[in-house]
């Protein structure tokens, strides 16, 4: 099974799950096949205690909305999204929503599906059962988790039944209920709606707020006042390590792109807008101090929104608004790492151009390389030739098109990057690499940071 999210889909894109075979309707019969055994018709209750005792008849969820869950507790994107299904099942719970879920476990051990199982308020297989659970996982193809697969009580039309309900729940969260087709398209009317009315006044703006705070904490500035302006909305927190890895390079483009901007002339302008996920007003404070832009104030319920609005999934995430008021990109973060400085204005016309001069500089590059610190010999590639988005082994950022790619392991650089030498200092080089414990042990420094996880979702390095 893999165990990795998209976080690059579309966001009208609401993913069915298969079928596999004629809908019918959700009777006893059809739910005791589906999520029992022939030695069990009861599922667990979810209890504070790891025994399993408590239990409820599988023909009680006739009638009710049902979400199959695969999740695990090794892998933390289950972890962070597990705490938002708790806050979404509780409200539709005390609402008297007729909604139910039902755990499917992945996790190693029973100790570990246990421990999971503590903190979930909803019905699960057992562990032992491993029948039903492998036949659960073919029916719905699950491929990567978390999964959510939601059931409608009246199973009778293939294409208003099952939705990618981790999709869902983050987009819309409690409004998504009953997931019917019906409901489904009135939400995306509703957004349609609301991004077709975008500014960046409404956007940053709410009842109690019309500000946002500058590097002092104290100062108050206007929102309008970046009325046409480019604006990019940054969510980032001090917990994370990508984000703190990451804002350096963005206050140094930042800070690039305005001193070009004002040696331009014309008014044309750039501003940052710190959207906080940390987990604390003195982290907030600590972490908003090292930048020189603006911010949002801390918890404030805005950010929650815009979240929730442009669909985030992980941080850092930099959103692009157009001086118009209009979104021009969620790929900021991306653009920044290829382009540096020279992404500015992030517009769809400006990567193109970009684009179209890479491959231009491409026409006068040696077709291969021999690379200082790497043996082997290095082809020049691009994304119609074998390569693509990649993560340069030299300078440990992002890379798109044109790469010069080791065809033996996958080592890749920029051509930027490139260092080149003779085939024998080149092994030189990477033996002196090998033999150095410092380097060493740095390598191993990032490669610990990169790996680090945290309980809400960051991303080292985006698609």
């Amino acid at each position: 099974m893999k165990v990795e999210m998209n976080l690059d889909n579309d966001s009208n894109n609401l993913v069915q799950a298969p079928t596999n075979g004629d809908s019918e309707k959700l009777s006893p019969s059809t739910l005791s096949s589906l999520l029992g055994s022939k030695d069990r018709d009861y599922l667990l209750c979810s209890t504070a205690a790891a025994a399993e005792t408590d239990q409820v008849k599988i023909s009680d969820l006739e009638g009710k909305v049902i979400g199959i869950y695969f999740s695990a507790n090794w892998y933390p994107p289950c972890r962070n999204f597990n705490r938002v299904l708790i806050g979404v099942y509780e409200q539709l719970k005390s609402n008297g929503s007729n909604f139910e879920i039902v755990f499917v476990s992945s996790d190693e051990d029973l100790d570990a599906f246990n421990s999971y199982r503590e903190n979930m308020p909803w019905l699960s297989i057992p562990f032992s059962d491993l029948e039903t659970k492998k036949a659960l996982n073919r029916k719905y193809d699950v491929e990567s988790i978390p999964c959510l697969v939601i059931l409608q009580p009246d199973n009778t039309k293939d294409d208003d039944t099952y939705y990618d309900g981790v999709e869902l729940i983050y987009r819309y969260g409690v409004d998504a209920f009953p997931f019917t087709k019906e409901k489904l398209d009135e939400l995306r009317r509703e957004e349609k709606r609301k991004h077709d009315s975008q500014t960046v006044t409404n956007l940053l703006t709410n009842p109690e707020r019309d500000y946002l705070l500058d590097q002092t904490i104290t100062r108050k500035v206007p929102v309008d006042s970046l009325k046409g302006k480019t604006v990019g909305l940054y969510l980032s927190a001090q917990w994370c390590m990508p984000c703190v890895e990451f804002t350096p390079k963005l206050i140094s483009i930042y800070q690039k792109i305005k001193q070009a901007l004002q040696e331009k002339g014309g008014g044309e302008d750039f501003e940052i807008v710190f959207v906080s996920n940390d987990r604390d007003q003195s982290s907030f404070e600590s972490y908003f101090g090292t930048m020189p832009w603006l911010a949002l104030p801390f918890r404030d319920p805005t950010a929650r929104t815009l979240a929730k609005y442009f669909d985030v999934q992980w941080i850092p995430c930099l959103i692009i608004i157009g001086p118009d008021g209009k979104t021009v990109t969620k790929q900021g973060r991306n653009l920044i790492n290829l382009y540096q400085e020279n992404a500015y204005p992030f517009t769809d016309a400006k990567v193109e151009s970009l684009e179209k001069e890479m491959e231009e500089a491409a026409k006068s590059l040696p077709r291969s390389e021999y690379h200082a610190g790497h043996r082997h010999l290095l082809t020049l590639v691009s994304e119609g030739s074998g390569g693509g988005p990649f993560i340069c082994c030299d300078c440990d950022e992002q890379g798109s098109g044109w790469a010069y790619q080791c065809l033996e392991c996958g080592y890749e650089v920029h051509p930027r990057c490139i260092r080149a030498v003779t085939p024998q200092s080149s092994i030189e080089d990477r033996i002196q690499l090998d033999l150095s414990p410092q380097l060493r042990d740095v390598s191993h420094e990032r490669f610990s940071a990169d790996m680090a996880t945290s309980p809400i979702p960051a991303r080292n390095h985006a698609n």
